[in-house]
């Protein structure tokens, strides 16, 4: 099933509890936050989308100084307890509001929970691709990412089964416990890292360094990665075009919230049991035989094909099966990729810029995708036209993903030579 060498089995398997617990702690608030976006109004969604770009921009700035300040472990436990700590309190919020206030509190944790979702994960990847080197990345990458889809599996599958029974803010208190589940794997994770990268215990339990707007600075000077950011930019505007679509024909198809939620739901599940097969038996296969590039520029490939299926058959039924395969695609196949491309970055860059590339650039991306889809359903297109346009923009990104992979194949050869060979 996987192609695994027995000193890495330690690490494989703390990493796939690591993100097991992240993922099941999203997916139980995952649906609660689709459906208080949609309760919110549909036609207000944009300004949920600025809200979560204004979040991220003002989180990197102290993380960047976590990262530089202290050791690895204990800047991603802190991190990873201050969200836990904002889950409690939006519980508290959630029963102290009044129905007026509830709608307002349902907004906040709309953005607080795209924000926490990208920057959890982030981290958690941001930490792997530091302990396995491109090599490994290859072989093993699409098999943890395994772990994340059981774990959104599970929280898909307890808040389809309890969210009839079992008030939200229950549910979102086992949602912080995952957590503290999540930094016990860190501190094991850290211990096994040394040997695993055959560096010195010393040298990883020493804070990175570097400077505040390290991070930002690279982002914006690196050829390598700026495209890293261009791909990401591009995947999520096309992302919240889909997921707009989706909304607006959900919030017509069902009435009750209660619905909405247990379809979102359902949606999640089919999504991560498509996923799971692909990681499990798929991934690794693919990347070894064909290579970074072509298994990068599969997702944007299919995009294409899919915003024309839509545009042609702007239904229900086209919108959500093209959503189910694609995100599908995006945790198999592309996100496992898509890391293997930070393997070959300095520590500082793993971190820092990453951090600011998944959140920042990621949500840069869901804004401008947002705003621009109001533009283009104010003008009065409808469904297939956006999808025209979707389908466009996607040609663009998978000439973007076919030079990464190029670009990735000569700094890991470069890497292979010199391990601290920066981009």
């Amino acid at each position: 099933m996987i192609d695994v060498r027995p000193s890495e089995v330690p690490a494989l398997a703390w990493s796939w509890l690591y993100i097991f617990s992240l993922l099941l702690s999203y997916y139980i608030m995952r649906p609660i936050r689709d459906q208080m976006g949609v309760a919110g109004g549909v036609n207000n969604l944009q300004w949920l989308f600025t809200g979560t770009l204004i979040g991220m921009l003002l989180l990197n700035l102290p993380f960047s100084w976590l990262v530089k300040t202290f050791p690895r472990e204990t800047f991603i436990a802190i991190s990873y307890r201050f969200f836990s700590a904002n889950i409690l309190l939006f519980v508290l919020a959630l029963y102290a509001a009044t129905p007026e206030q509830t709608i307002w509190v349902g907004r906040i944790f709309f953005i607080w929970t795209s924000v926490f979702n990208l920057f959890v994960v982030s981290i958690f990847w941001q930490m792997i691709v530091d302990v396995f080197n491109s090599e490994q990345g290859k072989r093993l990458f699409g098999f943890i990412a395994a772990g994340a889809t059981l774990g959104a599996i599970s929280g898909s599958v307890f808040t389809v089964s309890t969210v009839e029974h079992m008030a939200s803010g229950y549910l979102m208190v086992g949602a912080a416990l995952m957590l503290e589940v999540a930094v016990f794997c860190v501190r094991r994770l850290s211990g096994l890292s040394a040997a695993l990268s055959e560096r010195p215990q010393a040298d990883l339990e020493q804070p990175i360094g570097g400077t505040l707007l390290g991070g930002f600075r690279d982002a914006l000077s690196s050829s390598y990665l700026l495209n890293v950011s261009l791909f990401l930019l591009l995947y999520a505007v096309t992302s919240t075009f889909l997921y707009f679509q989706q909304a607006a024909v959900v919030s017509y198809s069902f009435q009750s919230r209660a619905a909405q939620t247990a379809f979102f739901a359902s949606v999640d599940l089919g999504v991560n049991v498509l996923t799971l097969g692909a990681q499990l038996f798929l991934t690794g296969r693919i990347l070894k035989r064909f290579g970074v590039g072509t298994t990068l520029s599969l997702l944007p490939a299919f995009s294409v094909v899919g915003f024309g299926v839509v545009a042609l058959l702007p239904v229900l039924s086209s919108v959500v099966g093209f959503q189910l395969v694609r995100r599908a695609g995006n945790f198999a196949i592309a996100r496992p990729t898509r890391e293997v491309l930070f393997t070959v970055l300095p520590r500082e860059d793993r971190y820092k810029a990453k951090s600011f590339i998944d959140t920042a650039v990621y949500r840069l991306g869901d804004q401008i995708g947002a705003w621009s889809f109001a533009l283009l359903t104010a003008l009065g297109l409808g469904l297939t036209e956006v999808s025209m346009v979707a389908a466009a923009l996607s040609g663009s990104w998978l000439a973007n993903s076919w030079w990464l992979g190029r670009r990735q194949d000569v700094l890991a050869r470069q890497q292979a030579i010199r391990p601290e060979a920066a981009t």
